[in-house]
């Protein structure tokens, strides 16, 4: 009889292991135990031209509840023109092309998508437009990453992107936002 419930008990075992999870519920694109606060303060992003364009600005970054809020001025961009803004895995500028920064920074290996409306990239922000001047304002507020600290979702010492295009939230893996046209590193300050 020992035997006889032991054999069960394995048998329920390996039928537990070998069930699908449902699929009624889309994938979540940050895991629930992914930090949410940050250790550092503050951050800035000095961003310079690349890919032969003009525009450059500053962008900092603050903790604010789950999140960071990114705030700052980019210039040198077309008149009232529509362009994607990313957080890029390495923090590398390098390349005249800024290709050296990598694809968007993606530590839960999710699809590309628009923050805020279901499975995106950390990295992944709404676009910019810029003004007739060619100036965009930044006031962005980027949930599910934290700065300092060196978490899995940690932006700290990663690139932050400016696009020639919009980003259309669909293609992957990058949005066929275009050529990278400014290119920063996120150095903490505080």
């Amino acid at each position: 009889m020992r035997i006889a419930l032991l054999a069960a008990a394995s048998a329920l075992a390996l039928a537990a292991c070998g069930t699908t999870p449902s699929s009624s519920s889309p994938p979540s694109t940050t895991p629930a135990n992914v930090p949410t606060i940050s250790t550092a303060k503050q951050a800035v992003a000095v961003l310079a031209s690349a890919s032969g364009s003009l525009v450059s600005g500053s962008v900092t970054l603050t903790p604010m509840g789950k999140g960071l809020h990114l705030t700052g001025e980019l210039g040198g961009l077309p008149a009232n023109g529509t362009h994607a803004f990313h957080i890029h895995e390495k923090g590398d500028c390098s390349a005249a092309d800024a290709s050296s920064a990598g694809p968007h920074f993606n530590p839960f290996n999710a699809t590309h998508g628009k923050a805020g409306s279901g499975a995106h990239h950390a990295g992944d922000m709404n676009n910019l437009t810029a003004n007739a001047d060619g100036v965009a304002k930044v006031d962005v507020h980027l949930e599910g990453v934290t700065l300092g600290g060196n978490a899995v979702n940690d932006v700290a010492g990663r690139a932050l992107i400016v696009h020639a295009a919009p980003d259309d939230y669909a293609s992957q893996p990058a949005g066929n936002a275009g050529a990278r046209v400014a290119c920063g590193i996120i150095k903490v300050t505080q």
